[in-house]
């Protein structure tokens, strides 16, 4: 790969360009305008209701996708940062490596727009999420398994209608490909073409660069272990690819932005634990597995920082120490985040790297620890599965409303007058992206994008919003 192809600036049909002349006195680069978009959207200011790890839960301290993702954007922009001044630095060194290219040398400008990119992936990373955290996510895809097979059209079954993808799609749902969906086609900005958003930014934020069909979570390649994309936009994503130059591999910056997406989403998790009230020998006994080397100082270090925080009498000193405890290891592992990319830069830009960043570097035990507590404590606690259970019944019943009457709608059947007033109520931007999208395609296209158009329309909702309309639809509100 070539950082002068890589740091594509092209723009979606390049509608932004001709809507708008040049502004000379205008001295942003390219990808810091797309800051500008996405701080400005609708859809950005959405992540403030949804759920980062507690569903509809009544705290206003816990984390949201919308802080949940300005620490993403914090860290991706640091670890961008230090990762390309260490290579810089050291360049006369990766020259003498085996596989080294000299289009793998990025420049001083090139820093500049690759932090920028990467700022705004970390913002924008988790905006197609549905509401109510990664169990919102599960519910949908639960429900396609449960129910696809079943659903009729007329006389025929709407899985006999659908080719292969379009199935896995449902029955794979990923935040990740709705993600590049939502930028592309359901934010309208100038016209159903999304926010416009530079090519560079998109493939950064397409984390897995297969299809529903082709992923394989037992390959050992990270690039395969989930779908990046929908049927709906492989012929986006591929012009996507081809313009970066990062054609069957990941894009070099999606590491950076998964390392900082995974260091905020587990140390955001211990720290959430804390504010819900749970004891500090939740967090002193950690798990009781393996405690060596890096893990075990980090677990010194909570127990330092807790008795200061006691010597100096300060009121909680639980909270104290955790949230004390919390910044040293985000330290620690951004410096592994960065060992990590830069002792494999080699391979990535070859598009020959395998793992995350982080699993090959000595961060590797304390990140599994982390996720072994949030595991243990957070998402099996009685209080986490209870509110799951409330999300997954919100998602259940909205998807059995709508899904039906989508079927439906825009053919020759004719709908009864719940399902028109169903279909009615879903966004009207969210309507007219379709009726834009389907034209020109085949009956079997529609009823794929009128699926589609329901889950984009619950993936839009926020965690207030679903479990509103589910009670004004119940008649209890």
């Amino acid at each position: 790969m070539d950082w002068k192809k890589l740091l594509c600036e092209k723009r979606q049909c390049n509608q932004s360009n001709k809507n708008n002349k040049k502004n000379n006195n205008d001295m942003r680069n390219e990808f810091q305008k797309d800051y500008h978009r996405i701080i400005g959207s609708a859809s950005f200011r959405r992540l403030q209701d949804k759920t980062q790890v507690f569903p509809l839960d009544k705290s206003d301290f816990v984390r949201t996708r919308l802080t949940h993702s300005l620490e993403v954007a914090s860290f991706a922009k640091s670890l961008g940062q230090s990762s390309f001044l260490y290579i810089i630095d050291h360049i006369d060194s990766f020259k003498n490596k085996s596989g080294f290219r000299s289009e793998f040398e990025p420049s001083n400008e090139d820093i500049n727009k690759i932090c920028s990119i990467l700022e705004c992936a970390g913002l924008i990373h988790d905006i197609g999420n549905p509401p109510f955290g990664h169990f919102g996510e599960y519910s949908i895809r639960i429900w396609f398994k449960n129910n696809l097979e079943n659903l009729k059209i007329g006389k025929n079954y709407v899985k006999d209608l659908l080719n292969e993808q379009m199935c896995n799609d449902f029955y794979n749902f990923e935040g990740n490909a709705q993600a590049l969906r939502l930028l592309t086609k359901l934010h309208y900005l100038v016209d159903e073409n999304g926010m416009h958003l530079t090519y560079a930014l998109l493939n950064t934020i397409v984390k897995y660069p297969v299809s529903s069909c082709d992923f394989n979570t037992k390959s050992g390649d990270i690039k395969n272990k989930k779908m990046g994309y929908y049927y709906a936009e492989k012929d986006l994503y591929d012009d996507i690819s081809e313009s970066t130059g990062a054609v069957g591999c990941r894009y070099p910056l999606t590491f950076l932005l998964e390392a900082a997406d995974d260091i905020a989403y587990r140390t955001a998790d211990i720290e959430d634990m804390i504010l819900e009230e749970l004891k500090k020998d939740a967090y002193l006994n950690m798990c009781k597995g393996e405690k060596k080397g890096h893990y075990l100082d980090a677990v010194k270090t909570l127990e330092n920082k807790y008795e200061i925080a006691k010597s100096k009498k300060i009121a909680n000193p639980d909270l104290y120490a955790v949230q004390n405890w919390i910044v040293s290891i985000q330290g620690f592992l951004i410096s592994c985040a960065i060992y990590g990319f830069t002792s494999n830069y080699i391979d990535i830009m070859n598009g020959t790297f395998k793992s995350e960043i982080l699993k090959v570097s000595h961060g590797n035990i304390l990140m599994k620890a982390l996720g072994n507590i949030t595991a243990e404590k957070v998402f099996e606690s009685q209080h986490i599965q209870k509110l799951e259970i409330s999300a997954g019944t919100i998602i259940d019943f909205l998807l059995d409303k709508f899904v039906n009457a989508a079927i439906s709608y825009d053919t020759e059947i004719e709908q009864n007058a719940l399902d028109r007033r169903l279909m009615n109520i879903i966004s009207q931007n969210y309507m007219s992206a379709y009726r834009h999208h389907s034209r020109e395609k085949t009956k079997e296209e529609k009823l794929y994008l009128r699926l589609l158009l329901v889950t984009d329309y619950i993936c839009g909702m926020t965690d207030t919003y679903a479990k509103t309309l589910y009670q004004e639809l119940h008649g209890i509100s």
